[in-house]
């Protein structure tokens, strides 16, 4: 059972959240606290003309000028409540903005590691479900507990100044209210993270079964996997009908009570009235009455609005709560671990680009480190090749490389102004087109250059064959792409960034000898004046390249000179 009490910095982070919109959320909670004062003279204007109306018998053109400010008054009070709306949608877009944006900043700052070891529906649902939860929270619960502080006391203080008894009894009963708020307090915020959490779930098992839709087909298992949708899905269903009733339970008693205060106060001045009750020095006139009558409702509406909108904050108390689980490092280490960004820029001796001395290198969750001790120099325009037995620790060497995974022990310094691009060994392609997938590298590379970077990549190969060429629409992963195709267009995309380093994981597998040597006359060719530094299994790489640094030993070979 999660525990119920809002966590301390759940609570701080909320806070702190609101720090840059508590302008608009001043004027809106300004615009409602006297919007909720005007009721008084509302309720004062309309006992008049009653009164003069009913009592004195005063003809209708006499009670005009008190319709007339009635009129006027809720012209204003109208006015007001537009005014706290629109104050309180903008700072609801910009909490919502800049949450998001934060959140998505989160995300990157983690790295593409990091990222590798999520579920993507999971994370997907932070910037969308957990954000918006925090909507009923700014636009609903702050400007609640503004109006709660005010409205309440000004028009209590009104109906003592009419009637003491009465404002008596509504100060008796009002407590009520706030005491048994707390009460549901407790259970509403553990089931609001129990419903977040099924949301959460729900998505990432829905996003995973969707992308890998045409693997559970192939293997018949279609029926277990709706079986899977559907119990994710009676989930979310069963926490919202919990929320939900929270949310009854406590409006129906909330409104229980005040009831029960109107009444006492409608039993009070009917008793009086009829003369069965005399607790008054002065007769008790019909405005008098009818003005309390009137203010008895509206001094409980704000705490029940208040009641309504408390569910909005364990929502958002939650939602932050889970925003941040979702975020958080996993592993042994993780808090000691620096941050995923290479070490900054230094001033390297001439000729030299990248520089690396006792390199020890682990990933997040393993035991034992990959590469230890390494220590080489990468020399500018020198070409080079990553070789040694699968696991050897190569892709993580070019991950190290490229700023993705930091030493755990060791420095690896790179020079002022290197542009590094890197082709990953499984690179992403997105839905859309070739041409699109590419423009992400640059998006405003003109045609030209799409089409040279596609030729040097050897993409043209095939994409002239294609019906509508480098515009032909790919599904996510490179979905209608082969293995090497996909491999290929991730390396144009590389090429589109004019790097002046180049790190490239098997950018041949999958290819034919043929193929593979028009892609090494492409890449030598581009990278005659670059460092180039390729992860391979393929001699005929080796060769081309010329030097090689086996791992995870660290020693160098030149097979240029050794043919």
């Amino acid at each position: 059972m999660t525990d119920a009490t809002p966590a301390p910095d759940a609570r701080r982070q909320l806070q702190a959240l609101t720090v840059p919109v508590r302008g608009p959320l001043r004027l809106a909670g300004l615009a409602t606290v006297l919007a909720g004062c005007g009721l008084a003279a509302q309720a004062g204007l309309i006992a008049l003309a009653a009164q003069r109306v009913l009592v004195q018998q005063q003809p209708l053109a006499q009670v005009m000028p008190l319709l007339l400010a009635l009129c006027g008054v809720g012209l204003v009070r109208a006015g007001l409540a537009w005014c706290a709306r629109q104050c309180a949608d903008s700072a609801v877009e910009t909490l919502r903005h800049r949450l998001r944006l934060s959140v998505v900043q989160r995300l990157q700052a983690r790295g593409p590691l990091w990222l590798r070891r999520q579920r993507a529906g999971a994370l997907a649902e932070l910037p969308g479900t957990h954000v918006d939860a925090l909507d009923g929270y700014v636009g609903g619960f702050l400007l609640a507990r503004m109006e709660i502080t005010w409205v309440p006391l000004a028009l209590l203080i009104a109906v003592f100044c009419v009637d003491r008894i009465v404002g008596g009894i509504l100060l008796l009963t009002l407590p009520l209210i706030p005491l048994f708020m707390a009460l549901v307090g407790w259970g509403a915020r553990a089931a609001s993270e129990r419903q977040l959490d099924a949301l959460t779930r729900m998505g990432a098992h829905f996003a995973d079964r969707l992308r890998g839709l045409g693997l559970i087909r192939l293997y018949g298992r279609a029926q277990s996997e709706l079986a899977g949708v559907r119990a994710a899905a009676d989930g979310v269903r069963e926490g919202s009908l919990k929320v939900l009733r929270i949310a009854f339970l406590s409006s129906a008693v909330l409104e229980f009570f005040a009831s029960m205060g109107v009444a006492m106060v409608a039993l009070y001045l009917g008793l009086t009235y009829l003369g069965l009750l005399d607790l008054r020095s002065a007769p008790l006139d019909l405005a008098s009455g009818l003005f309390c009558l009137l203010l008895a409702p509206e001094i409980y509406a704000p705490l029940r609005r208040l009641a309504a909108h408390y569910h909005d904050r364990a929502n958002a108390l939650a939602a932050i709560s889970q925003i941040d689980a979702g975020l958080q490092d996993d592993g042994p280490g993780a808090a000691d671990r620096p941050a995923v960004t290479p070490s900054a820029p230094v001033a390297l001796p001439a000729g030299l680009c990248m520089q690396a001395r006792a390199l020890t290198l682990r990933h997040a969750g393993a035991h034992l480190p990959v590469l230890e001790a390494l220590s080489f120099d990468l020399h500018t325009a020198q070409h080079i090749a990553l070789a040694g037995r699968s696991g050897c620790g190569k892709s993580t060497l070019l991950e190290a490389l490229a700023g993705w995974l930091p030493p755990e022990h060791g420095v690896l310094r790179h020079g002022q102004g290197l542009r590094i691009g890197y082709a990953a060994q499984r690179p992403h392609l997105f839905c859309g087109s070739i041409a699109d997938n590419l423009r992400i590298a640059a998006p405003h590379a003109s045609d030209a250059d799409l089409h040279a970077a596609a030729r040097a990549a050897q993409v043209m190969a095939f994409a002239e064959q294609l019906p509508q060429g480098l515009n032909t629409r790919i599904g996510e992963g490179g979905f209608g792409l082969s293995g090497g195709q996909a491999r290929r267009v991730a390396l144009a995309r590389v090429l589109l960034q004019d790097p002046q380093l180049l790190l490239l994981d098997e950018p041949t597998a999958f290819l034919d000898a043929e193929t593979e040597a028009r892609l090494l006359d492409a890449l030598l060719h581009f990278a005659r004046d670059r460092t180039l530094v390729v992860a391979t299994h393929s001699e005929a790489v080796m060769r081309r390249i010329g030097q090689v640094l086996w791992l995870p030993g660290g020693q160098q070979q030149s097979l240029r000179r050794a043919a």
